[in-house]
């Protein structure tokens, strides 16, 4: 059976942070079942990373789980195997999110929003930032499993 096509999986991705959960956590989730993965594991491992790694305005939570997406799917299991299959992954998911949204970092994709306070918080409700974590998670999860096809 094929993998879904890389726009049903941002599609998925996106449809799983409008249910409840968080950036890190759809992505991984979404890229996780388009490699026929499914464990109740993915989403809690990913739960730290989101909001910018749990709000420090740190790398954008959609990235990372696309970054442990793309290790799920090409990265080693044991010492001796290779690991340029997924650096060279990362490495263009990475270049390409940063070339198509200017930054990597939580913080400067919404424009300063300190998530880590109530300022923040409310800035982030009032002015619909969300709706740009909804384009950054389907974006991160589509690329990634763009990457994921190319890289194997």
């Amino acid at each position: 059976m094929q993998p879904p096509l890389p726009p049903a999986v941002g599609q998925s991705a996106q449809d799983l942070f409008r249910s409840g959960l968080f950036c890190a956590e759809s992505v991984v989730l979404a890229v996780a079942r388009a490699q026929g993965v499914a464990s109740p594991l993915l989403p809690r491992l990913a739960s730290a990373f989101c909001s910018g790694m749990a709000r420090t305005g740190g790398p954008c939570g959609a990235l990372t789980g696309a970054v442990m997406g793309v290790g799920l799917a090409l990265g080693r299991s044991n010492a001796g195997d290779p690991v340029q299959p997924a650096y060279a992954a990362t490495q263009r998911l990475v270049q390409e999110f940063e070339a198509r949204f200017g930054s990597r970092d939580c913080r400067a994709l919404l424009d300063g929003c300190d998530l880590n306070t109530p300022a923040g918080q409310a800035k982030f409700q009032e002015q619909g930032l969300a709706q740009r974590c909804v384009r950054y998670t389907g974006a991160a999860a589509e690329i990634a499993a763009r990457v994921i096809a190319d890289g194997r």
